[in-house]
């Protein structure tokens, strides 16, 4: 057994009782877990500055001086500590509000310490409330004169004496013991050409750094090795996938699909669709199989582009299949592709949770014997029963709201992997989409249909609602629809937000009956109620839809041209791009109204300015990345590529791209990793990709 994966209760320090709370709080089983337990911020203690240098904005500082007197302030309830702290160049108050009677005790007057802590500014005078006090002996000097790390831990930790200063301990003597070894996994050749420190001296450095520029460079070369490890376990996956599987070869375009085109198609292709519909065609026909992703902002075409490349599979002789994560958005799909397919001869169902058992029985039998070109539905889809004549071509619509395991599902349809075409309209930072789906090719269409005007984005507080009114009643009388969406149904005593009950009150005060129709949906409607207000919106019937986010997809009223974000600050960027995503579907100008209480959070606030600068969902979702980190994004919380130790996918860019491209030119010398170079590589690779969960399709 090597000396990391050493049970962690032989360390010395830990023993059974610790061991335990270790293993339960931390997730800590082995020597290797605790080493990789990085810190999460660090403290420079290493210099010792004068009192006559200090003032109230500086972070922490360290001090070097005596305390003189100690005194005892304000009344019982309030009561606190305060102590006189002096050097060469003058003296300051350090202030105890707790702890007083232990402080008295360890401490004596007129002797030199350490003092380390936050100085602030009170009444004219600078103070430290509760600073870390220590003896500077020959060995303190060293101890204490550095930079300090600071380890995440629990408070059920923190009762039992398991505090950052425990943990920093249990770290020094894992480093300090005799048989502490690591292996190094990168080659030399790479270590040389990026400069980058060995993998001990690095994890020596992260942990108890020399200095800040030792620090840099150790986070430096960890954050590559994990992002490169990350990459090409992704790439190295990606070949093997293309040169074991087969792809079913779509060459021919036939009748289905330039009968579409020449009479069918409503509107000239943008370019980026032109560009879209040929990468997956060379895809295609490449005979091996396709995993791509298809990116673009709500409304720029994806679903014809996708009806596109279904009929490709139709002309040569195979179904296709589109999946989506809910019965709206697969009725959706349906509604619109036999829309545009209009009288062409293309045998179209739709198979969902609510499909009758007669009617789906027919379906079943539909797919199996090839009658049934084309199936859009749910998850129904991927049930055991449901089996397709030759399946070719596969859409999965909104793919993050599937699991790995579900979307894998679709490849058992067919002897012959079908191609498959994920889609998304939340537009993926590119970092993140190098990480999560670093195993798929990538479209994106970055234009939307002509004659489409971008969508005008304003924030307003809550007290211009009258002038917000005036406004709705301005577009009703131009024949326009309104969404009105809210993130509560009911009432919150937690949350302050408003909500959709009082919202539909409101509305229907300020704009009564029956000069005005209104029309609620929400989620915990039945779906039978959902479908009658829907269609009352529709057809036209009411000209004000109050709902929450269940809008969000599926809905697509081209006369709808105002959407009103109510408590907009309860949103994520995504979120609120997505929902704005429901106008702007037809010619006229239309608007999104952000409305908002004046207590905004920062972040709040960029959330704000940034939906009225910019239309761009890429744009957006970059500052989405950097205000909530990659594992809050929806949908990403499914993979285990972003529990990342120590990388940051939001700021470290530059590292990941050069990790990516490394593990390229490595994979396209030596695919298999079997050269003597490449030795050290393949060794931790095969244990590494043990442990590792990956966003793909299989």
């Amino acid at each position: 057994m090597s000396f990391l994966k050493t049970p962690i209760e032989y360390l010395k320090g830990v023993g059974t009782a610790r061991a335990d709370m270790l293993k339960k709080e931390m997730g800590i089983f082995v020597f290797a877990d605790l080493l990789f337990h990085f810190p999460y911020r660090y403290v420079d203690r290493s210099t010792i500055y004068d009192i006559s240098d200090i003032h109230g904005e500086m972070p922490y500082i360290q001090l070097k001086g005596k305390i003189t007197n100690f005194r005892t302030v304000g009344k019982s309830k309030t009561q606190r500590l305060v102590a006189t702290f002096s050097d060469a160049t003058g003296h300051l108050e350090l202030v105890w509000f707790q702890g007083a009677k232990w402080v008295r005790e360890a401490i004596t007057e007129n002797k030199e310490y350490l003092v380390f802590g936050k100085p602030t500014e009170f009444n004219g005078s600078i103070n430290i409330a509760h600073p870390t006090i220590d003896e500077p002996d020959a060995a303190g000097q060293k101890k204490y004169l550095r930079i300090m790390p600071f380890y995440n831990v629990t408070d059920r930790m923190r009762v039992k004496g398991l505090d950052t200063k425990a943990i920093m301990k249990l770290t020094n003597n894992l480093l300090n013991d005799p048989k502490f070894e690591v292996e190094e996994n990168l080659p030399l050749t790479i270590l040389s050409s990026q400069k980058l420190l060995s993998r001990k001296e690095a994890l020596l450095q992260i942990h108890f750094p020399e200095n800040n520029d030792r620090l840099k460079h150790a986070e430096q070369r960890l954050k590559f090795e994990e992002l490169f490890f990350i990459q090409l376990r992704l790439l190295r996956y990606k070949l093997k996938r293309t040169q074991l599987f087969n792809g079913i070869n779509l060459e021919k375009i036939g009748d289905y699909f330039n009968t579409f085109y020449n009479e069918k198609l409503p509107f000239e292709l943008t370019d980026a669709q032109k560009r879209v519909i040929k990468e997956i065609r060379a895809d295609v026909k490449s005979n091996k199989q396709m995993n791509r992703l298809l990116q673009g902002d709500v409304g720029s075409g994806k679903t014809v582009v996708a009806l596109m490349c279904m009929l490709i599979a139709l002309d040569n002789g195979y179904q296709a299949c589109m999946m989506a994560p809910t019965e709206i958005l697969a009725q959706q799909h349906l509604q619109t592709i036999t829309t545009l397919l209009g009288d062409m001869n293309v045998n179209v169902k739709l198979l969902t949770g609510s499909t009758k058992t007669k009617e789906r029985k027919v379906i079943h039998e539909g797919i199996l014997n090839g009658e049934i070109q084309i199936l859009i539905g749910t998850h129904a889809i991927i049930e055991q029963i449901v089996k397709f004549k030759n399946l070719g071509f596969a859409v999965i619509d909104e793919q993050h709201r599937f699991g790995v395991e579900q979307r894998s599902k679709l490849w058992n349809k067919n002897i012959y992997p079908p191609h498959v075409l994920i889609m998304t309209a939340t537009p993926i930072p590119r970092t993140l989409a190098m990480t999560l789906y670093g195993d798929l090719d990538t479209s994106v269409i970055n234009e939307l249909p002509a004659g489409r005007k971008p969508i005008r984005t304003e924030h307003r507080f809550d007290n211009n609602r009258l002038r917000v009114n005036g406004f709705m009643r301005e577009q009703i009388a131009l024949g326009r629809q309104i969404y009105i969406v809210y993130p509560l149904i009911a009432e919150s005593e937690k949350m302050d937000f408003k909500n959709l009950q009082d919202g539909f009150e409101n509305m229907s005060r300020e704009f009564p009956l029956p000069q005005y129709q209104i029309c609620m949906v929400h989620g915990k409607m039945k779906p039978k109620e959902k479908e009658f207000e829907m269609q009352r919106f529709v057809r036209g019937e009411a000209n004000i839809m109050v709902a929450t986010t269940v809008i969000e997809v599926g809905v697509n009223i081209p006369n709808a041209s105002v959407m009103i974000i109510e408590s907009a600050e309860r949103f994520g960027l995504s979120q609120l791009h997505q929902l704005r995503g429901r106008v702007g579907r037809g010619a006229d100008q239309s608007f999104c109204i952000l409305m908002t209480s004046f207590k905004l959070s920062a972040d709040a606030k960029l959330r704000m300015n940034t939906m009225c600068k910019t239309n761009d969902g890429f744009e957006i979702s970059e500052v989405d990345l950097k205000l909530r980190g990659p594992g809050e994004l929806e949908g990403t919380q499914q993979s285990g590529v972003l529990d990342l130790r120590i990388a940051d996918i939001a700021k470290d860019q530059i590292i990941l791209q050069k990790a990516r491209d490394i593990a390229q030119q490595i994979l396209m010398v030596d695919p298999n990793l079997n050269k003597p170079e490449n030795a050290q590589l393949l060794t931790y690779f095969t244990e590494f990709s043990k442990h590792q969960k990956w966003g793909r399709i299989s």
